[in-house]
């Protein structure tokens, strides 16, 4: 069981997080933290004079009450919305708040076992990945 666990959260079209969210719940033990981390690409830099004002305030703002809302529905559930490299800043997160286990899907785009972000993910994290196809 399982005291710190990160489930870091994508928006893709089709992708319903509960499968990643009920195997955490699972591997948690009582009064485990469930951390949902969505992080967002940044904008590139030729798009950003494109964008609407506010445009990413906003974004930021819906994507935490999604999470907020998925959240409430655990015990100890949290949320944290980040920008970055999504690889990277999982790892970061993961080592620098101490998770024991990262819950997350495999988001494969082609025929591969599993996506890019999954396997650094695997391939770096300093604590336990469970992988979910």
């Amino acid at each position: 069981m399982y005291t710190n666990i990160l489930v870091p959260i994508a928006y893709e079209t089709g992708h319903d997080a509960a499968a990643e969210l009920g195997v955490a719940q699972k591997l948690a033990a009582p009064g485990a933290a469930i951390t949902l981390l969505h992080v967002m690409d940044p904008v590139p830099f030729f798009a950003i004079d494109y964008m609407p004002e506010g445009y990413r305030d906003e974004l930021v703002r819906a994507i935490h009450a999604d999470l907020q809302r998925q959240a409430d529905m655990l015990p100890d559930g949290r949320v944290v919305v980040i920008e970055g490299d999504a690889a990277r800043e999982i790892l970061d997160w993961a080592q620098d708040n101490q998770a024991d286990c990262i819950v997350l899907a495999t988001h494969r785009s082609d025929t591969s076992l599993y996506g890019s972000t999954a396997a650094r993910v695997v391939r770096y994290a300093p604590c336990a990945v469970h992988l979910l196809r």
